[in-house]
């Protein structure tokens, strides 16, 4: 995920901005405000905040909460912040809505079947791919929101956040801004991207959609305000076999990568709900994705196909 870009039109009135590599993504905060140093202070809050979350949600820390759930799986609940808890059982929640599509136990998938690097010439069979997502099963993950424990009932299955993280990150980093008085501004983890309020000269932002097979040109654009924007694509990481493109995003119903589909940029109210929703509907592909989207209020959608062929919701309107 991700190539949703961001661009401001210039105006007499300063916006303030600093990027750095957070959650290992690129972030990048932007605020406004008639006071450099004010908003400097102001993005190092944010940027603490996103630190924060990394701690408790990173894999690569052994003391994390997501590694000590992942360590204890099949063994004994573990205790962890309430937020984690309430993260889980939200994602659990959206694990239900796309019939499985997103499911934050992906992390049991073997990655040395799937390193998606120039090594990599050849599909596994289809048996030994259903072997490996054995283990993906939002079900088997048990809660106890009084006790504030997680369980993974299955030994050998670990949950992740990388389909959802970056995009929480990105709307607490937005709450802590806007606690500390920032009226407007936008954080944007690496293409999943959450705004409020307006450009200095009183404008909606303007968030360009990046062209799948050239990135750094603009494939759309679409004005808003108070909005968040992902985007999930084949083309950040995938591996060539046989003539033939396959993407990183794994369909956890067959083990096998999704195709057909080049993007989805997913637009809502929530960066956390958006960078879930836009691998899923690469998943469930099209027809059922778009019926999923048009039946959710506050939400849009917008596809690019193999042959680059533009499919979008009802309720939303490109540039």
């Amino acid at each position: 995920m991700r190539s949703t870009r961001l661009f401001m039109e210039s105006s007499e009135l300063v916006l303030h901005k600093r990027a750095l590599k957070l959650m290992g993504n690129r972030f990048e905060i932007t605020v406004v405000n008639d006071n450099k140093e004010l908003a400097e202070a102001r993005i190092d809050d944010a940027v603490a905040e996103i630190r924060r979350i990394e701690k408790l949600l990173t894999t690569f820390s052994e003391d994390s909460d997501t590694a000590r759930v992942n360590r204890n799986a099949g063994i004994m609940p573990v205790a962890v912040a309430p937020e984690v808890v309430q993260l889980i059982k939200r994602s659990i929640r959206l694990s239900g809505l796309t019939q499985g599509a997103f499911d934050i136990t992906y992390g049991s998938v073997d990655k040395r079947l799937w390193n998606f690097d120039p090594n990599m010439t050849a599909l596994p069979d289809k048996q030994t791919a259903r072997q490996m997502v054995r283990l993906i099963n939002y079900r088997n993950i048990i809660l106890d929101e009084a006790e504030n424990t997680v369980f993974l009932r299955e030994k050998g299955m670990r949950i992740g956040f990388g389909g959802i993280g970056k995009g929480y990150a990105a709307e607490m980093a937005k709450k802590v801004l806007q606690e500390q008085g920032i009226s407007s501004g936008i954080v944007n983890a690496s293409g999943d991207l959450t705004t409020w309020g307006l450009q200095p000269d009183g404008k909606p932002w303007t968030v360009g959609i990046a062209n799948p097979d050239a990135t750094h040109q603009l494939f759309s654009s679409l004005d808003i305000s108070d909005m968040a924007v992902a985007t999930s694509g084949n083309y950040e990481k995938y591996v060539m076999i046989d003539g033939k493109k396959y993407s990183h995003t794994i369909d956890p119903a067959t083990g096998l990568p999704v195709t057909g589909i080049k993007s989805v940029t997913i637009i809502c109210g929530n960066a956390e709900i958006a960078d879930a929703m836009a691998t899923p509907v690469m998943i469930m592909g099209i027809r059922v994705g778009l019926d999923l989207i048009n039946q959710i209020s506050g939400m849009a959608c917008v596809i690019i196909d193999d042959q680059n062929k533009i499919f979008t919701s009802k309720n939303i309107r490109l540039k």
